[in-house]
């Protein structure tokens, strides 16, 4: 693999788009990753509507009880092995605002899978994925996003609990140098 490029928002999409055309009744993973913050739902988001019929799963709804990071057993049952085995995948959404498991979501296998949050193309991630990008933002915007979003009763959590572990993987397994292209966040 070579050095990840450095692209516009507008030229992954396109990528993508072409990605998808050329795998078209396949099932293909595209891993979005980046901080929290980035901006990555987002351009997930305006890659699914590029595709039709791609579908976006967030990490974040592999969280649960007892977890400080992500469900990677259950990302692996509900989502990889059923769509690797052509079949639909059927995982639960995580309910944040309750803080517990919530409604129950279908992804269509043969489709092309965007696979979107913090953490999301790790390496114990064993996927062949078809693209993996890093979505690149400056600190204080993220943080200013993540306030935004989730409020001040949440800035403990990001403190002491997410910009830790975040940090932690990305100095640990430098998913940026392993990305095929990595985009601005704030386009």
């Amino acid at each position: 693999m070579g050095a990840p490029r450095r692209v516009s928002q507008a030229r992954a999409v396109a990528e993508v788009a072409e990605l998808a055309r050329t795998r078209s009744g396949e099932t293909a993973f595209v891993g979005v990753d980046g901080p929290g913050g980035a901006g990555k739902s987002t351009f997930a988001r305006r890659l699914a509507r590029a595709v039709t019929g791609a579908a976006v799963v967030s990490v974040d709804d592999f969280s649960g009880p007892g977890f400080d990071e992500w469900d990677w057993d259950r990302f692996a049952a509900q989502i990889v092995a059923p769509l690797l085995a052509g079949r639909t995948a059927r995982y639960q959404l995580w309910d944040w605002s309750r803080d517990e498991g919530g409604p129950w979501h279908d992804v269509a296998a043969g489709t092309l899978v965007i696979v979107e949050g913090v953490s999301s193309t790790r390496r114990e991630v064993a996927l062949a994925w078809a693209l993996r990008i890093w979505v690149e933002t400056p600190r204080e915007l993220r943080h200013a996003r993540a306030l935004e979003r989730d409020g001040p009763q949440m800035t403990a959590r990001w403190h002491e609990r997410w910009i830790p572990s975040e940090e932690a993987y990305i100095a640990a397994q430098h998913p940026q140098e392993r990305a095929d292209l990595i985009v601005p966040g704030d386009e």
